[in-house]
């Protein structure tokens, strides 16, 4: 293995960053600590009851810590503070002085009523960067209303194209509209901290799960922007690749993926059934997808001998994508999650690991998730608080 100083590894790409994130739940969470991941110093301000999510178990790993919250909020200080006082709003005021970044995903119009409007924002802190995250958006029809995941995954038709074709509409089972909309935010993040590289000055970055989600209706919004087409449910087929698709083997399921026609003749030549790469009606993947219900009716029987493991490695050795479908536990114990370093462990702390791997300013896991308030003093201390201003905003209830 070669070693960082080969590889000239510097301090992660975005130290020197600073992000106050009083968001909850999922979405902002999660784009501070992929802000984090990679070398921000990332502030959490948590509200006196704590984020939602705390209590979003079991499992629980603390008295007040779910291994959901666990998720998404490493590599943070966290700091417990009552934004609806005006002692409250002073502390977080200060913050901003020293921030580069604030993410938020309050009702809309909760920070203008704290005295934090859009245009005192930009008047006092130019530079900052302010992300707001929200279910609907500000503007429109439906601006300003409240949304989850799965109301996103609804309104926008992405649960009408999931699950199986003769089935009811199935949310994604992940929270797949919050958790890209942390990414999104977080691109639109960095997009924004360039912008400033040219500019001087910072911006709002605004993004909803209701917007990711209808982003993510590819390629079914293609087609019917394009010609019409209402996307259907296939299951874990694709709608315009065949075969593309889950078979049962002799020992579990295994997915399968042909993409084109060289890798289909492969297929059907490792099941023993090379002749369907001359059948007229597999001939082209139009030509399969036409007929994908003949074609899968052949290719069943001949999967379903098969050991899972032997026949995707056999298919993948001749270049076509395949794998046994795992569960979670079994893809997070698999060696090679496990080799791509997918999987972290610090101080009792097990999550996933950081997906984006830069060579040489990596990003690194330093920090546990916090208890909440853990670093109220510490935070306190470094904005320039003396001993008695801390302890009159604990007496006052303002900071936990």
């Amino acid at each position: 293995m070669s070693t960082a100083s080969e590889h000239g590894q510097q301090s992660p790409a975005l130290t020197g960053i600073r992000v106050v994130d009083l968001s909850r739940v999922l979405a902002g969470p999660l784009c501070a600590q992929l802000l984090a991941d990679h070398g921000a110093e990332v502030i959490k301000v948590e509200p006196p009851r704590g984020d939602e999510t705390r209590a979003w178990g079991p499992p629980f790993v603390g008295p007040d810590t779910s291994a959901y919250f666990t998720g998404v909020n490493r590599n943070k200080a966290n700091l417990c503070l009552d934004l609806a006082r005006p002692s409250g709003q002073r502390v977080l005021a200060d913050l901003l002085d020293r921030a580069d970044v604030v993410i938020e995903n309050f009702k809309a119009g909760t920070l203008a009523r704290w005295g934090f409007t859009d245009e005192r924002i930009r008047s006092r802190w130019p530079g900052l960067i302010h992300c707001r995250i929200t279910g609907f958006g500000v503007d429109g029809p439906m601006g300003g209303l409240p949304g989850y995941d799965a109301v996103a995954q609804a309104f926008s038709g992405l649960m009408s194209v999931n699950g199986e074709p003769d089935g009811e509409p199935l949310r994604v089972g992940v929270p797949i509209a919050d958790m890209v909309t942390g990414i999104y935010a977080c691109t639109g993040i960095l997009l924004a901290l360039q912008a400033r590289q040219r500019t001087g000055t910072g911006q709002l970055v605004d993004c909803n799960l209701v917007n990711t989600a209808v982003s993510l209706l590819h390629p079914h919004s293609a087609a019917y922007l394009m010609a019409g087409q209402v996307g259907r449910r296939t299951g874990s087929a694709h709608p315009t690749i065949a075969p593309y698709n889950s078979f049962p083997a002799a020992d579990g399921p295994i997915f399968i993926g042909a993409g084109n026609d060289s890798q289909f003749r492969r297929l059907v030549a490792v099941l023993g059934i090379p002749e369907l790469g001359d059948d007229r009606r597999f001939l082209g993947n139009g030509d399969r997808v036409a007929h994908r219900d003949a074609l899968e009716g052949e290719l069943r029987p001949r999967i379903a001998t098969w050991q899972r493991e032997p026949l995707a490695k056999e298919l993948l050795a001749l270049g076509i994508p395949a794998t046994p479908i795992h569960d979670v536990g079994e893809a997070l114990d698999d060696a090679h999650v496990r080799g791509q370093e997918m999987v972290v462990e610090l101080d009792g702390y097990r999550g996933t690991g950081i997906p984006i791997k830069l060579r040489d300013t990596p990003g690194r896991v330093v920090s546990a998730p916090r208890s909440r308030g853990a670093d109220s003093e510490a935070v306190l201390r470094d904005l320039g608080y003396d001993e008695s201003g801390i302890a009159a905003l604990f007496d006052d209830g303002t900071v936990d």
